[in-house]
Order: C-alpha cells, then structure tokens, then sequence
C-alpha cells in the first residue's frame, strides 16, 4: 500500500462530520441562548448565556472553516484531475502516432515477404540450370539478406504486439479516470444542492 498524503489525512478528518448536518443544530442552539439571553432575569444567569453564544459561534466559525478547508482541497484535485487528462490526451497521441509508424513497417515486412517469396522461386528456376560458381555465390548472398530481412520482420511483428498491448492498458486507464471525474462531479453537485438547502433553511 502507498504512503497516504497528508492532504488525504486532513481530507478524512474534515468529512467526518458528513454533509454539515450539525450546523442547523448550533445555529438553532445560537438562536435559544440569544433569547434566554434577552428574558435573562440576573446578571449571572445573563453572563452564563452570553458564554453559551461565544461558544456556539466559535462552534460556528469552525464549521465554516472546515468546509472552506474541504472546498479549497477539492480545487485543487479537480486541478490536478486536469493536468492527469491532458498528460493521457498527450500520451493518446503518442499512442496513435506509434500505431502509424506500426502500421508502416507491417507494410514493409509484407514487402520483404513477397520479395522472399519471389527469392524462391528464382532460386528453384536457378536450381534447373547448370551450376556456376558466381551463381551460388549470389545465392548465398541472398540467403544472408533473407535471413536478416526474416529478423526484421519479426522484430516489427513483437513491437506491433508491444505497442497494440501498452494501448490497451492506456484505453483502460482513460475509462477509469473518466469514471472517476464523473463521479466527482455528480459529489460535487449533491453537496453543492446540500450546501443550497441549508442556507434555504437558515434564513429568517
């Protein structure tokens, strides 16, 4: 398992408090302690509501700051999200200009495969003539270059299957990022209708 970032630390702890559903609770408790405050019949009993209302604002402010805190961090994974896709489109062109220079030297081993083939048949018309020294020695040649041309093409052959195996996982981990992003916005849209409905509820 991979070290967890600080960043994802921090994350964890601000959620833990959900969707801000203990908001309502202190504002509610803010509004009781004021009017107590107000119908308070003696002094003490009135210093005791005030501390009450200096303690849920400060409950207050730190919720607030906490989802300010959660917001910021969200910025800045969807920033990072960004840079991750243009770094994949990136690669998808890599990719794709890869798969042409494939494409390419497919097309040059058929040659070689054609010209092989007609080496052949040359070599069985040669075969019913009178031997000659030169001639062999030509053949031979050719044997050599067939010989190598045959390495080519199979070296072309594995780097095809290379290159079509590296798309794939990349086409994979387009998909999963795409999942991702979605899922991240359809969060991001509940919280933000979440975040609508309590500012709703807690005006006058």
């Amino acid at each position: 398992m991979g070290a967890v970032t600080d960043d994802e630390v921090i994350r964890k702890r601000l959620l833990i408090d959900g969707d801000g559903a203990g908001d309502d609770r202190r504002i509610n408790l803010l509004v009781k302690s004021f009017i107590k405050w107000c119908n308070s019949g003696s002094q003490e009993e009135g210093y005791s509501q005030y501390q009450r209302m200096l303690s849920t604002l400060s409950q207050c402010e730190f919720s607030m700051g906490k989802t300010l805190l959660v917001y910021d961090m969200n910025l800045r994974e969807m920033e990072n999200y960004e840079k991750i896709y243009k770094e994949i489109e990136c690669s998808i062109a890599g990719a794709h200009e890869k798969i042409a220079e494939c494409k390419k030297q497919i097309l040059q081993a058929k040659r070689i495969r054609k010209n092989r083939q007609e080496y052949d048949a040359l070599a069985k018309v040669i075969q019913h003539h009178p031997d000659r020294h030169e001639t062999l020695k030509e053949l031979e040649a050719l044997g050599k270059e067939l010989e190598h041309l045959s390495h080519i093409k199979e070296s072309v052959e594995d780097k095809l299957e290379l290159r079509r195996k590296q798309f794939h996982v990349l086409l994979s981990t387009i998909h999963e990022l795409q999942q991702t992003l979605e899922n991240d916005e359809k969060l991001s849209e509940v919280e933000e209708a979440q975040d609508e409905s309590m500012e709703t509820d807690t005006k006058p």
